[in-house]
């Protein structure tokens, strides 16, 4: 009977109590609480709404994921065999809009998260813990990935400061080592000169292994003396004072590398544990950093039935948009999920569409036949290569590079059919960059235009493992 089902909604507090509502099958309200994340307080949440409930009941526990509050909820909760849902809040605020119209109280939040089940139970999947070892994978792809980003933004700080001090700067490319211990002790423009072209040269070629010298030298040297000259010591320009926060920023991002080292060691040794095949890896465009993180992002791949649920997981699909017969196309993205597992699929997309052939036909269509850009084809061949590492990891067998008719090529077949077959031609990629040329419509290929030859085949839109024969990857075919 629907009145024996017991719906627990979490109104997640960060520094204050959790707010809870317990409601039946028939959405009557069995009780309301508050909770802390201790085990007295959530046994007798437990208790409250089992009360009453044949033995046996599981709890339907729904929460959204509001920063790090959910771990000890679900914790608790699944380790005495109930059911947790964690949902987006994107979902729960649309309900929540809805249901406080005709009713407002301190609880909506938490009650509505309770009528989620009721309201949309297919688009709730129960929440699966990892185990230790993935636990540690996905910590540590999360902390370097974190520490990435922050060795960046102070790259990029570092550039900007620079360039105030030097408007000619020489940091045209990527920051270096020598270029760190330059600006750590001699940003200001004036200590620079006094240093002297000669022991600035032996620091530079000290830093650098001897791989530059004298001529790099000139060009720091030459850009300190053009500074000098373009202020005129104006009095708003505070050398001192910005040649010291560059040096705090140069000590804060050789603290970030050495953090950064560490936390990439631990996650390897947690991916070899994980995925000690390395079949992620076996993936075109997926290299060191990229298969730990699809590998942590997946869990257990066993929980997609097919591929195209994860690759409505991963967020790169369209949103639908269905009107009566009508079934509009060419809508944005869903941005669904994790924003590191699309970014690793869309940066590995750009890679393996260059060395695999039949990659490389799909993101010749999108930008040939279908005017999208160099970003939305990417996404396109992002989204197969996922559907591809679903069933590289469910298969347990590594991928195989394949010609577009389902044989097996070397990497140097893969690239001559590329450049025979898939290549975009310049002017259609200018053409796309360019915004006032418009795009060009869509061609229909006509059944007896369809190629048919060994580069240029049909067949092989699909995931490739080693073990499968051509004709049993299919799952790609009809989102080329």
């Amino acid at each position: 009977m629907t009145n024996c089902r017991r719906l627990v909604g979490i109104d997640l507090g960060i520094a204050s109590a959790h707010t809870v509502r317990v409601l039946d099958g028939e959405a009557n309200t069995i009780a309301k609480r508050k909770a802390w994340p201790t085990v007295e307080s959530l046994s007798e949440i437990e208790t409250a709404a089992l009360a009453g409930s044949p033995a046996g009941t599981r709890l339907e526990v729904v929460m959204e994921p509001t920063g790090p509050a959910w771990l000890p909820i679900a914790v608790f909760f699944t380790g005495r065999g109930h059911v947790v849902h964690r949902v987006s809040s994107a979902k729960a605020h649309d309900l929540r809009r809805f249901l406080s119209r005709h009713t407002k109280s301190n609880g909506i939040d938490a009650d509505t998260l309770a009528r989620l089940p009721l309201f949309d139970p297919a688009g709730l999947q129960p929440l699966v813990l990892p185990d230790s070892e993935r636990a540690s994978l996905d910590r540590r792809v999360r902390a370097t990935d974190r520490l990435t980003q922050q060795g960046a933004d102070h790259k990029r700080r570092i550039k900007d400061l620079a360039r105030q001090l030097f408007p000619m700067s020489p940091l045209t490319g990527e920051l270096g080592v020598t270029d760190l211990a330059v600006l750590e002790r001699y940003a200001d423009p004036n200590t620079l000169v006094k240093l002297g072209l000669k022991r600035l040269t032996t620091l530079i070629a000290k830093t650098s292994n001897g791989q530059q010298g004298s001529d790099r030298a000139r060009e720091w040297v030459a850009a300190a003396e053009a500074s000098i000259e373009l202020y005129a010591g104006h009095l708003a320009v505070a050398f001192g004072d910005l040649a010291a926060e560059i040096a705090t920023e140069v000590r804060l991002l050789r603290a970030v590398q050495v953090e950064l080292a560490a936390h990439a060691t631990e996650r390897e040794h947690a991916y070899q544990c994980v995925d000690p095949a390395g079949l992620a890896r076996s993936l075109p465009g997926v290299a060191q950093v990229g298969g730990p993180a699809l590998v942590a992002a997946i869990g257990d791949p066993t929980r997609f039935r097919r591929g195209k649920q994860f690759r409505s997981f991963t967020g790169l699909v369209p949103k639908a948009s269905e009107t009566g017969d009508t079934d509009r196309k060419g809508q944005p993205m869903s941005k669904a999920g994790s924003s590191l597992l699309r970014t690793t699929l869309v940066r590995s997309a750009d890679t393996a569409r260059k060395v695999d052939p039949q990659l490389a036909r799909i993101y010749h269509i999108q930008m040939v036949e279908r005017g999208k850009d160099h970003l939305g084809a990417l996404c396109v061949v992002a989204a197969n290569l996922a559907e591809r590492f679903w069933a590289v990891m469910t298969r347990a067998t590594p991928y195989v590079i394949r010609d577009n008719d389902g044989h097996p090529v070397s990497p140097d077949e893969a690239k001559a059919i590329i450049a025979e077959h898939w290549t975009v031609p310049p002017e259609v990629r200018a053409r796309r960059r360019s915004k006032k040329a418009g795009k060009a419509p869509q061609q229909m290929l006509m059944a007896h235009d369809k190629p048919s030859a060994r580069g240029t085949g049909k067949r092989g839109d699909l995931p490739q493992p080693a073990s499968s024969p051509p004709h049993d990857n299919h799952v790609n075919r009809r989102s080329a």
